[in-house]
């Protein structure tokens, strides 16, 4: 059973981690909830996360393989200036990623120690549905400008949102998306701007905790290295597929976009508070 517990954890890793419904609340809350067999305090388990991230992040680069190739190129053919769209927004890119990654190295160990238990996880999931009803009541405004022609201050505004997702139960997508709608984008761009964000920040994550994965090999159960491989590609499938998703329905839903989620996690926390009290 705990071969496939893990297996389940790494698909829900995938899809959470994209849909803006919290995978860090949602990692804490399912598995107390359906009672899974995975003993959280062992060694192995914060190396099998890591593989999740890491899987999650390479199938955000897949998926945007073509916009980081021109970010890129944009940036070489400007010698590192602004002089070109694609240099301004891999540099906006940069200046999102800079709060988040300073206030994750800094608050991480304090924050997870505060906020990790499931009450707290369910609580926050509630809040997190709250402010993806405040995204799309920011939505009933127009667009305001092109992600390329966003300012400096907004994009850093997105990147120290992004850090709220450190509490279990707050989502990284949501609280970035619904900044990126309130700095005057719309759902498409904001939705690009965010999965573009997530890229360095989940793949950095996951590559400090590599040595930690090196480490705690020997002390895996029999067998667990295939599972934790499987893991990693289930985690990486589903996270493309999210991704595939979400990016369409963004586009095609400009009008109350994020209260579907909003429904849930207001469901989901109630519920979940429910089951720990009952």
């Amino acid at each position: 059973m705990l071969a496939l517990h893990l297996l389940l954890l790494a698909i829900l890793q995938g899809v959470t981690e994209l849909f803006p419904i919290s995978s860090l609340g949602h990692s804490i809350l399912v598995p107390a909830v359906f009672k899974w067999d995975i003993n959280r305090e062992a060694a192995w388990f914060l190396p099998y996360i890591v593989v999740l991230h890491l899987g999650t992040a390479s199938a955000l680069f897949i998926y945007f393989w073509r916009d980081w190739f021109t970010l890129l190129g944009g940036v070489w053919k400007s010698g590192g200036k602004l002089n070109n769209p694609h240099a301004r927004l891999f540099w906006l890119l940069v200046a999102g990623t800079i709060p988040a990654g300073i206030i994750g190295l800094l608050l991480e160990p304090k924050i997870k120690a505060l906020f990790g238990g499931f009450v707290v996880a369910a609580v926050f999931l509630m809040v997190n549905g709250i402010i993806l009803f405040i995204g799309d009541t920011l939505k009933q405004r127009v667009a305001r400008h092109e992600l390329v022609n966003m300012g400096w201050w907004r994009a850093i505004g997105i990147g120290c949102a992004q850090a709220l997702a450190l509490i279990p139960g707050i989502s990284r997508s949501g609280v970035t998306l619904v900044a990126g709608v309130w700095s005057g984008l719309d759902y498409g761009s904001s939705a690009r701007y965010s999965f573009l964000l997530a890229t360095p920040i989940i793949g950095a994550a996951g590559l400090l905790e590599v040595p930690k994965l090196v480490k705690h090999q020997a002390t895996m159960p029999a067998g667990l290295i295939f599972t934790l491989a499987l893991g990693g590609l289930l985690a990486g499938i589903f996270a493309w597929l999210s991704t595939w998703f979400l990016m369409k329905y963004f586009k095609r839903h400009e009008m109350a976009a994020l209260r579907p989620f909003g429904i849930y996690c207001l469901l989901g926390g109630c519920l979940c508070l429910l089951i720990h009290y009952a």
